[in-house]
């Protein structure tokens, strides 16, 4: 069966990569792909796109791998269904199922940051016959807690309001956001990389106080360096296109996911991994336990990596140190 047609209008341009849409359950999913070789299938968290993947196409093109980074449901070029629930950790794993089946693989290593991680990781779990290996970036591995997620969530907040808790009701963080898509995304972005967090007597963008924006604690500076003015516009594009629904959804399915994967209370991933952390994310940091849990949780763990001075953009921020370790991990997963 032929390929779809690639979208009308590129998303991106990475020199020397082709971009397509392939079919899963219910609609089409954009990818961008480059290299030959064992399949490395790349995805992007939130509020990202594929766009976060460009450094490292070319690399892992160069170093003998097909590296494919995707656009997950919600974002950019992928399709968006309606219900909520259709965002759900499951219907992401089958996503990340039926392209390795459009692309006519049979196995691939899986590598993930933010959100992408999380997916990565439940990839791994619930289909490790398809996904061989998986790396992690800025969220560590951690399997399912008893604690149903949206009570943690509400026990952290204290008096103020935890972000995930502040994206739970669909329709609230939109309007926030989208009568100014691009300056939103500048501060979030701004606010979470090394160099231009805000001072910790601001307040931690991540809690939002009684009738406050989640925006009003966010860094205003210039952006920081891993982000031009260019790269900025790719990403508002997008999701002044798009909307941010689609994204935020993923918050909104917590609950459900903890409910659909309660079998796996306690599951060990034992395909090789990798873990690289910024030392100045918070994603990276609340998690620690998860980090020294390794040894029991990630028995395949082939090395862990806190960068120092780095913040969440991780494969952005330290493009270059990301990809020698994805590379020099990948070289030992496939010798």
């Amino acid at each position: 069966m032929p390929q779809p047609a690639a979208p009308p209008s590129p998303s991106v341009t990475v020199p020397g990569a082709t971009e397509r849409l392939v079919d899963v359950p219910g609609g089409r999913i954009h990818l961008i792909e480059q290299g030959t070789g064992p399949l490395v299938l790349l995805v992007h968290g939130f509020p990202e796109t594929s766009y976060s993947w460009r450094h490292q196409l070319p690399v892992l093109a160069e170093a003998g791998y097909r590296a494919v980074a995707v656009d997950v449901r919600g974002y950019g070029r992928s399709f968006a269904p309606t219900p909520v629930e259709a965002y759900r950790m499951t219907a992401l794993v089958a996503d990340n199922v039926a392209v390795l089946h459009a692309l006519g693989e049979r196995t691939a290593t899986v590598v993930g940051h933010d959100w992408g991680s999380s997916i990565a990781a439940n990839s791994a779990l619930l289909r490790p016959d398809l996904f061989t290996a998986a790396a992690f970036l800025s969220v560590p591995y951690s399997p399912w807690s008893p604690v149903r997620p949206t009570d943690g969530f509400a026990r952290i907040g204290g008096d103020e309001e935890f972000y995930v808790s502040y994206f739970q009701q669909p329709g609230r963080a939109e309007a926030e956001i989208e009568p100014d898509v691009r300056g939103w995304l500048a501060g979030f972005y701004t606010s979470l990389s090394a160099g231009t967090m805000p001072p910790p007597d601001q307040g931690s963008p991540f809690f939002v106080p009684a009738g406050a924006r989640m925006r009003d604690r966010f860094a205003r500076g210039p952006l920081p360096s891993w982000l031009t003015e260019a790269g900025l516009d790719v990403y508002s594009a997008e999701f002044e296109r798009t909307g941010l629904t689609g994204a935020l959804n993923r918050y909104r399915n917590v609950d459900r996911d903890w409910e659909d994967l309660a079998a796996w209370n306690g599951a060990v991933l034992t395909q090789p991994s990798l873990f690289i952390g910024g030392a100045l994310d918070s994603s990276t940091t609340w998690l620690a336990d998860a980090v020294a849990a390794y040894p029991t949780t990630l028995p395949g763990l082939v090395s862990s990596h806190i960068l120092e001075g780095c913040g969440h953009w991780i494969q952005q921020e330290r493009a270059t140190e990301v990809g020698a370790l994805l590379t020099e991990w990948l070289h030992t997963v496939h010798a």
